[in-house]
């Protein structure tokens, strides 16, 4: 049906959006206190930026994206994640000119398709921070904190941080080896995602929900203790970081990064009563991304979290303020005559910066009055035909039940005075 909207995408209603511009107004608060500004890309890319950013073989890439070819043939992708399109944007234009670290946040749609669910839709809404250009783990830390705060300033208390290090080039290969030799015998008790990812990406496995309570699971071996001293020196400074800041985090040596360009750090924090969908924010460091697709090599650290699953949780807490929908004044008009005059003074009253509205319909008074009750008016402006001839109009205070006659010229200065916006 054309009035149903397609499965996995939702409208946000006016009833919403309030709570929407809540949320995006402590992103932007947050960002300006730790020096992020705001970067918006395209929401489709060239396909072949997600296959070389994100990498064959994972779920995104084989089963989730959007690809169409345009007109031009072409092959295009709505963007499934928006890490690859910063780096694609802070290459070609050159925004590494100007200083050592660029810090970017955005927010924005992502496309994926997938089972639609509690807090994440086949389109939908991310927040999320970039660092690029610096390899300091304080830096890896900063990232973290700018996540924590942001749940924390919304309420969130129940918060947990789960750290790891995924390695880098030069020891992920031998972890990727112990690994394969410890699943190689338990091929056949793995799901069929696993059993292709053995090959393309075995650290995969372990992010497995379908395998995760398999007996043998717990007995897989660890990535720390396959780090080079390079990796096991950054994952202890960014423990040692977090630590002065007074952040408590546990060390979960089974988290792994879902995209292939992760390195080194990498985090999840989670919020315990959304149960089942309890991970809010994620991320971690690439220091390979920028390279793998056409820069010069350059650390970077970011994380991402669904603001879908943020409402969620404020929702289910009750922290979501109430919407602000009362009025200031309601213009009452009463008969044609007045429709011209209540129109001017509906515009004065905006003008004035007042929040103001009217009943285009030419109702009856009574009709009228019940909508500036809806409409939680403070004050009512009612004009007839004898008030369009003393031009003036009855004020009306809704909350007292009082009226006086105020004339045209004396109303703003009247409106603001009791309303105390002098």
């Amino acid at each position: 049906m054309l009035t149903n909207a397609p499965r996995g995408t939702n409208d946000i209603l006016p009833d919403k959006v309030g709570a929407w511009n809540y949320v995006e107004g402590k992103i932007r608060s947050l960002c300006a206190r730790y020096g992020y500004e705001e970067i918006r890309t395209p929401m489709f890319e060239h396909t072949e930026l997600f296959h070389r950013g994100i990498g064959e073989g994972t779920d995104v890439v084989d089963k989730e994206m959007y690809t169409f070819t345009d007109r031009g043939g072409r092959s295009i992708t709505l963007r499934p994640e928006n890490t690859a399109s910063a780096v694609r944007a802070y290459l070609q234009n050159k925004l590494y000119g100007d200083v050592s670290l660029v810090k970017l946040f955005y927010i924005g749609s992502m496309f994926r398709y997938d089972r639609p669910q509690a807090g994440r839709m086949r389109e939908f809404h991310q927040f999320g921070i970039e660092a690029l250009g610096e390899e300091n783990p304080a830096v890896d830390a900063e990232v973290i904190l700018v996540a924590m705060d942001f749940l924390r300033s919304l309420g969130l208390k129940d918060l947990s941080l789960s750290l790891n290090s995924v390695g880098c080039p030069k020891c992920r290969p031998v972890y990727r080896k112990v690994l394969q030799d410890f699943f190689r015998d338990k091929l056949d008790e793995l799901c069929d995602d696993c059993k292709d990812r053995f090959e393309r990406s075995p650290l995969r496995i372990l992010d497995c929900k379908a395998d995760a309570d398999k007996p043998f699971m717990p007995d897989a071996p660890k990535i720390t203790d396959c780090l080079c001293d390079e990796c096991r020196d950054h994952f202890e400074k960014v423990q040692a970081y977090l630590r002065e800041a007074g952040v408590s985090f546990t060390l979960d040596p089974r988290l792994v990064r879902g995209l292939d360009y992760y390195t080194k750090t990498a985090f999840e924090i989670k919020y315990a009563p959304l149960g089942a969908q309890s991970a809010v924010a994620g991320g971690g460091r690439y220091d390979g991304l920028i390279e793998e697709i056409g820069g010069k090599p350059t650390p970077a650290v970011g994380f991402a979290t669904g603001l879908e699953r943020v409402l969620l949780a404020l929702e289910k807490q009750d922290l979501l303020p109430k919407a602000e929908k009362a009025s200031d004044v309601f213009v009452v008009a009463l008969g044609e005559a007045a429709q011209a005059p209540a129109f001017r003074l509906l515009e004065a009253c905006r003008r004035a910066g007042l929040k103001a509205n009217m009943d285009y319909a030419g109702r009856s008074m009574k009709a009228q009055m019940k909508q500036a009750n809806k409409a939680q008016a403070r004050f009512a402006l009612i004009l007839g035909e004898e008030e369009v001839k003393e031009s003036c109009a009855q004020l009306k205070d809704m909350a007292k039940s009082e009226q006086q006659k105020v004339p045209f010229d004396k109303m703003i200065e009247k409106l603001k005075e009791l309303l105390g916006k002098q």
